[in-house]
């Protein structure tokens, strides 16, 4: 089977959510400074990438690598800026985003208290009310508002997660404007069947939102449980260019699926992205020379196939 650089003609498309801008580089001893993740947002919207995590309006102190978010969004136009993403966890960030000039804005709800204490300082039910405070206050400024629900396949603190509890999270979620609910596997401990399972649960509460899934590669079953999405219907997946990434708030939690190595996988596999592979390569090379490390994902080192 050959595939174009985008993914074949005619196959059935799957959305690509970049979040290297955050995700990927939260987690890293080196900060990018402000110029240089602009460029990196701009190279993967010329890559063919229509979402970015380009921000997060979080607490500086907390993850200096984040700081500067309102910088960034101020250098961005045009197609950059409108795909931008802005991650918020409280009032104050929304404020933050919303003056910025997000594209979107995204809440993080994780599903266990363990993680959501640490992570956010507050409980899982307290994040829930804030996130209904957050969904008031998106009235009428025409920016949708998308939620990830982190630890939803395993937690560090708290272990193993029931899957009723991911589901009354979901349940909770579908009650508010979410015009999309993502399931994180912040920890990289799922595996395929219990993708299945969960999207299966989920989707029976999630009021006919778009589910998306988010998967780390920590324990090598990121791409298939990506691929166990797909076919359980999912056509938003999100990942980081070269595979950098991880939780600055959980233990040995290693990057995202690589943006690349997805795209390989869902292109040879007859679907459709829209982002060009070669371009993720290029970018995801560019990142690591910054960052002085090897990209963790495969492709800049084998290369596709055919050549």
């Amino acid at each position: 089977m050959t595939a174009t650089d985008r993914g074949p003609e005619g196959g059935e498309r799957v959305q690509i959510v970049e979040v290297g801008p955050r995700d990927g580089l939260q987690n890293e001893d080196r900060t990018l400074p402000v110029h240089e993740r602009v460029e990196l947002v701009e190279r993967a919207v010329a890559a063919g990438v229509e979402r970015i995590e380009a921000v997060s309006f979080v607490n500086p102190k907390r993850v200096p690598q984040m700081a500067g978010a309102e910088e960034i969004m101020a250098s961005l136009s045009g197609p950059a800026r409108a795909a931008s993403i802005g991650l918020v966890l409280n009032r104050k960030g929304l404020d933050r985003a919303v003056e910025a000039g997000v594209g979107e804005v995204n809440v993080a709800v994780p599903a266990t208290d363990g993680f959501s204490v640490r992570n956010q300082g507050t409980t899982v039910e307290a994040m829930l009310e804030t996130l209904e405070g957050i969904d008031r206050a998106l009235e009428g400024t025409g920016i949708p508002l998308s939620v990830t629900v982190s630890t939803a396949f395993g937690c560090p603190f708290d272990g193993e997660v029931p899957a009723e509890q991911v589901v009354e999270v979901v349940r909770r979620i579908a009650g508010t404007s979410a015009v999309e609910i993502a399931l994180a596997d912040t920890i990289g401990v799922g595996v395929p069947r219990q993708v299945t399972d969960l999207l299966e649960r989920t989707a029976r509460v999630a009021g006919g939102r778009t589910l998306r899934c988010h998967f780390h590669n920590t324990r090598n079953t990121g791409y298939a449980n990506a691929l166990a999405a797909v076919d359980a219907g999912v056509r938003v997946l999100d990942s980081s260019l070269g595979g950098f990434g991880g939780c600055p708030f959980a233990p040995a939690a290693t990057g995202n699926i690589g943006t690349e190595d997805l795209l390989y996988m869902l292109h040879r596999s007859g679907l459709r992205t829209g982002v060009s592979l070669s371009g993720a390569i290029g970018v995801a090379e560019w990142m690591g020379e910054r960052l002085d490390k090897t990209p963790p994902a495969y492709l800049g080192r084998a290369g596709a196939f055919p050549s």
